[in-house]
């Protein structure tokens, strides 16, 4: 059983399943994928996330403005908090430093609105979902400064070096990879993959975005996290059952808000490892 740790669900492409949710959903269990977090990328999106989640018991969501989203209204650490509790969110996120695209949203609003998904995380103890592009020092900076090493999080769908991966890894922080892995040009997040301690690592999607080998150039979608397992389960030379059971088992460690609607033989599982 794989779990896709971080997927846009409110934003498929209608190339996908028609853009039909419960089709698209329905694709990834038939491909034993059977958990989702449907992360947030502003806090406008929180009804469609929720009503999502009430209708799948499977899929939890996020709470978060992602950094390179300019909205009128900046907001607090109040209304992320807020926002969190009254939809029932896992996580606050997504959130973070982008550089590579520092003209969408100027980097000292990035700053500090990264800042106040933080400080909501740490108060409300849930974990963090960080997005980080080109800004290592200045989001390992943040991180040392306002995040809960008990609480943690997750750089997702990471690209950046071995050297801050195991920095965020003692801070607290697990390391998500995507499909990016499976690019031809990836070979450093491949060596990544295998140097990286597999209690550390989740997989992910990102679909709508990012598309895994064989299926680039088309909207991605959960059920492909499978590709993402079997690329780490090969640059690792371990089964791809094993990169399946850790990465799940660290998710629910992770989001363990997220475990009690885990079906009955991964709680049962995760119960045994004393993760429940």
């Amino acid at each position: 059983m794989f779990v896709d740790s971080h997927c846009h669900l409110d934003r498929l492409s209608d190339q996908t399943h028609g853009g039909d949710i419960a089709a698209t959903l329905g694709a990834a269990r038939a491909a034993h994928v059977s958990q989702f977090l449907a992360v947030s990328v502003t806090l406008e999106d929180m009804p469609q996330l929720a009503a999502i989640a009430r209708a799948h018991h499977d899929v939890a969501i996020s709470a978060g403005l992602h950094p390179l989203y300019s909205v009128e209204h900046e907001p607090s650490v109040a209304d992320i908090k807020e926002a969190a509790e009254q939809y029932g969110a896992v996580a606050i996120g997504e959130t973070g430093l982008d550089y590579h695209y520092r003209d969408s949203v100027p980097v000292e609003i990035q700053h500090e609105r990264f800042r106040r998904h933080l400080i909501a995380a740490q108060e409300l103890g849930l974990p963090v979902i960080i997005h980080t592009r080109e800004a290592k020092e200045e989001t390992l900076a943040l991180l040392r400064e306002y995040s809960d090493p008990r609480v943690g999080g997750v750089l997702h769908c990471f690209t950046e070096d071995l050297a801050m991966a195991r920095e965020a890894v003692r801070l607290g922080f697990y390391i998500s990879l995507s499909g990016i892995i499976t690019f031809r040009n990836a070979a450093s997040l491949r060596d990544l993959a295998g140097q990286l301690p597999l209690d550390r690592l989740l997989i992910e999607t990102d679909s709508p975005y990012l598309a895994p080998v064989p299926y680039r150039g088309k909207p991605n979608e959960p059920a492909w996290v499978v590709e993402v397992a079997e690329c780490i389960a090969t640059q690792r030379g371990i089964s791809v059952d094993e990169v399946a059971m850790q990465t799940a088992a660290n998710f629910y460690q992770l989001f363990r808000a997220a475990a009690p609607d885990a079906p009955e033989h991964v709680k049962q599982g995760l119960a045994n490892a004393g993760l429940l």
